[in-house]
């Protein structure tokens, strides 16, 4: 039988990684779709070279995709980080529904921080939502928010859309502990 799966997502800095790690502690198997992004990067000879033909060997470096290098052009050119996700987004999805397939933990669960923008919702049984305050999320978080965030759908319609949320605004102990509590409803799903 197939594990249950469970999508994390959430904005910048809102504790999206802490959550997964959460998930893992609680015994779900748990990969997360910016290392299937590195690992495509890294490993996927079309989609290196799909993005030095599309971005130039500026994105280089060592003969490698950069990807700080591709990030500074693609989120400035909407059009560049449109047709950079229409090429990924497939692969990425493609990777991680193989993943799941080999899993046998009774629940797997995925960092997707671009979940309900791409459209992949529908690959999972549940998702979880996980929120902060702004200022916490600054403080959280290496890259701006805003410039970044300004194009995906608001925290308040991720929730509407979820079937588990929570406010990362405490303890990592109280996010374990939610944690804990999802993965034990949705275990028994898996049953």
């Amino acid at each position: 039988m197939r594990p249950v799966s469970v999508a994390i997502t959430g904005g910048i800095g809102a504790g999206k990684s802490e959550t997964l790690k959460a998930f893992a502690r609680h015994g779900a198997a748990t990969i997360s779709s910016d290392e299937i992004v590195h690992r495509l990067l890294r490993e996927d000879d079309e989609v290196k070279q799909a993005i030095v033909d599309r971005l130039g060997r500026i994105v280089l470096r060592k003969g490698e995709i950069d990807r700080s290098r591709v990030a500074n052009i693609v989120f400035r050119d909407r059009e560049k980080l449109a047709w950079l996700e229409a090429l990924l987004h497939p692969r990425v999805s493609a990777v991680y529904l193989q993943w799941r397939e080999e899993q046998d933990a009774p629940v797997t669960a995925t960092e997707v921080p671009l979940l309900f923008e791409a459209g992949t919702a529908s690959n999972f049984d549940a998702v979880v939502v996980v929120t902060a305050p702004d200022d916490a999320r600054r403080e959280r978080s290496e890259v701006a928010t805003t410039d970044r965030e300004a194009r995906l759908i608001p925290d308040e319609e991720k929730v509407r859309q979820a079937d588990f949320a929570y406010v990362n605004d405490g303890s990592l102990d109280e996010l374990d502990s939610f944690v804990a509590g999802v993965v034990e409803q949705l275990s028994r799903r898996a049953t």
